[in-house]
């Protein structure tokens, strides 16, 4: 397993509807200023800290009067209009009731923030300014005007592609529960064995991921394992600790943490390009290639180059991102293509030598 030879200097905190309202649908002060009090811990540690936090949501609700979570979009987008400045104020008086002088600064991300590579550029010096000037950035996905075709989705994922983003040395997820846990039981809501560290991410861990039905929450186990896979994945550390518990003890160094620590896999440390590439950019087609370019990809280190591609799906341009994909339909890389889809399906299979994907513009997902 790897960990980060360095002393951690940058954290990103995830925080969830559930632990800053208990399942409600309004923020409870203690709730927030336990957070709070947290941040300050790691800033006082000489840590950078970004806070990646959900609730703008549920503080909306109890304005708009709404006693659940809506469904419907353009509700979701009210309540998070209303609530993303209420929860602003909420952070900043817990810490000034506190005494702790910190200070915060709003980011608010779409998902198109991250597949354009600009934007990304953009949103990742933004963050590293506010860094450098002592500002906590608070980020939330910007729902009072995302759509289902720009949204994350939940701020698991978020907080995934922010540790990518700004180099983060590890990603913390807070939650309702002490970690993950062996097994569940939805009948009698009980919990098995604390896993206290997962070095690969395997089916069984999946299947002991389990969903939420709190009036505020949406995504719930699954999206936290899958948040740790993307995280780790990119060469970052998680844990999932419980948001109600003081004096929380998390070291991504040692590896010791009050949780779960999903560890780095061995060797795994893309650079910030090969991360956009891998996992912030949507990828606008397919590219199928046949098993000689796929063991030459992964096996060899190489290009991709025109022969071994078999076929073309999807409108592309050249620039963009793409998913590989072998011959069983299994999408196993990612790439910046160096032709449009209509330029590449007059050349695909033929015998030249023509580069379609650079190496150092490839990403092996697995």
């Amino acid at each position: 397993m790897k960990r980060s030879a360095k002393i951690s200097q940058k954290i990103v905190i995830k925080v969830g509807s559930s632990v800053l309202t208990g399942g409600k649908t309004a923020i409870i002060p203690e709730n927030l200023s336990r957070i709070v009090r947290l941040i300050a811990r790691f800033i006082n540690e000489g840590k950078d800290v970004v806070l990646v936090t959900s609730g703008a949501v549920a503080s909306g609700l109890s304005v708009l009067g709404m006693k659940t979570r809506p469904s419907v979009l353009s509700e979701i987008q009210a309540a998070a209009s209303t609530g993303q400045n209420i929860l602003m104020q909420a952070y900043s008086y817990a810490s000034d009731m506190a005494g702790l002088g910190l200070k915060y600064g709003q980011v608010l991300l779409t998902r198109d923030d991250f597949n354009d590579e600009k934007r990304y550029n953009n949103a990742r010096n933004t963050i590293d300014t506010l860094l450098k000037f002592k500002v906590v950035p608070v980020i939330n996905e910007n729902d009072a005007i995302s759509v289902d075709e720009i949204r994350f989705g939940d701020n698991d994922t978020l907080s995934a592609l922010v540790a990518g983003a700004v180099d983060a040395d590890g990603l913390l997820i807070l939650t309702d529960t002490d970690g993950l846990y062996d097994r569940f039981d939805a009948k009698t809501k009980s919990f098995g064995k604390l896993v206290k560290e997962v070095k690969e991410i395997t089916p069984e861990i999946e299947y002991s991921a389990c969903g939420t039905d709190k009036a505020s929450c949406v995504g719930g186990m699954s999206t936290k394992i899958e948040a740790a896979r993307i995280a780790t994945n990119m060469g970052i550390p998680v844990v999932l600790a419980n948001g109600f518990k003081d004096d929380l003890k998390i070291d991504f160094v040692s590896g010791e943490a009050d949780g779960t620590l999903f560890a780095v896999p061995a060797n795994r440390r893309l650079s910030l390009k090969k991360r956009w590439i891998a996992f912030g950019a949507a990828g606008s087609g397919r590219i199928y290639v046949d098993e000689g370019a796929r063991n030459a990809l992964v096996l060899g280190f190489k290009s991709l180059l025109a022969p071994g591609i078999t076929g073309v799906d999807g409108h592309f341009k050249e620039g963009d991102i793409i998913e590989i994909v072998d011959q069983e339909g299994k999408s196993f890389a990612k790439g910046k293509v160096n032709f449009s889809s209509s330029g590449l399906a007059e050349v695909k299979g033929k015998k030249n030598k023509l580069e379609v994907v650079h190496r150092d513009n490839l990403v092996i997902l697995g």
